[in-house]
């Protein structure tokens, strides 16, 4: 998979394999220098099988996207417009949502303790919200641009674009360790949307149709989850309109992803029988 942020910024995205979250800002491309396109190895090439699909809103620009207590929550970005919100799966109405500082570009969506804690994507700025209410309770600041965010045991796992995972503190969102992750022994960037499923955390990369399964303890990606069979039924013409939004029902063992602006949100399994040895992203 194609790791780095694309020449182009968060909305503008380019036809790059793997890539991370952003919205068009062709006005303020990314920051950081477009990293190296890895090349895939023995690592396995998962196939999905659709189980049944949901109307999404189709102007949501999908940041972050998780699952608690029946229902949806939802992170999404842009400036003016970003908000988090929640959502019933059934039908895809928004059934509650509050907006983030207008001047704010919203991002990844985790829960703790009872709180969502949403990412910013250059301000530094994480804000947190009563799960039942969405009433705001507070902020944290952190340092670096933020993308995607997922919790796992006691921490928050961040990606931030680059080819390295940060995990932090819940509580302050004080940087413990990072993790840095590869395929083949190569740093694998554009990391966007996560989520922490069944001991594995699921990746977008962005401006790819590709899913990574990466090993928390090592790093190592261990499977690319193939969804470009969902971006060929959406068929969007819109370039920003990327694969972004994993949620997982633990308790149903439910596997969830949409993408940003699509009208649908898929159920999905990941069907590790058809797995296909070899490269889908070369350098």
């Amino acid at each position: 998979m194609a790791v780095g942020k694309p020449v182009t910024d968060r909305s503008g995205r380019t036809d790059a394999p793997v890539a991370a979250p952003q919205t068009p800002r062709a006005a303020n491309p990314r920051t950081s220098p477009e990293p190296a396109r890895p090349t895939v190895g023995p690592v396995p090439i998962l196939s999905v099988r659709v189980v049944a699909r949901y109307p999404h809103d189709r102007t949501a620009f999908t940041e972050g996207l998780l699952w608690h207590d029946g229902a949806l929550f939802e992170s999404t970005g842009k400036e003016g417009v970003s908000d988090v919100r929640r959502v019933r799966l059934a039908d895809g109405r928004v059934l509650k949502k509050q907006a983030i500082d207008s001047r704010q570009f919203g991002e990844g969506l985790a829960l703790w303790n009872g709180d969502l804690i949403s990412l910013t994507w250059h301000d530094g700025i994480a804000h947190r919200w009563d799960v039942r209410s969405l009433t705001p309770k507070g902020t944290n600041r952190y340092s670096g641009e933020g993308w995607g965010m997922t919790t796992l045991g006691e921490t928050l796992i961040q990606s931030d674009g680059s080819s390295s995972l940060i995990v932090r503190d819940p509580t302050t969102l004080a940087e413990r360790r990072r993790i840095a992750v590869t395929i083949d022994g190569r740093p694998v960037s554009q990391l966007n949307e996560l989520e922490y499923v069944d001991g594995a955390i699921l990746a977008n990369v962005w401006q790819t149709g590709f899913l990574v399964r990466i090993d928390p303890g090592t790093g190592e990606v261990n499977a690319i989850i193939d969804l470009r069979p969902l971006v060929k039924e959406i068929g969007a013409a819109d370039r920003d309109a990327v694969p972004n939004g994993i949620a997982w029902d633990a308790r149903r063992k439910r596997l969830f992803v949409t993408g940003k602006l699509w009208p649908t949100l898929f159920e999905i399994t990941i069907d590790a029988d058809e797995a296909d040895e070899g490269s889908a992203i070369r350098r």
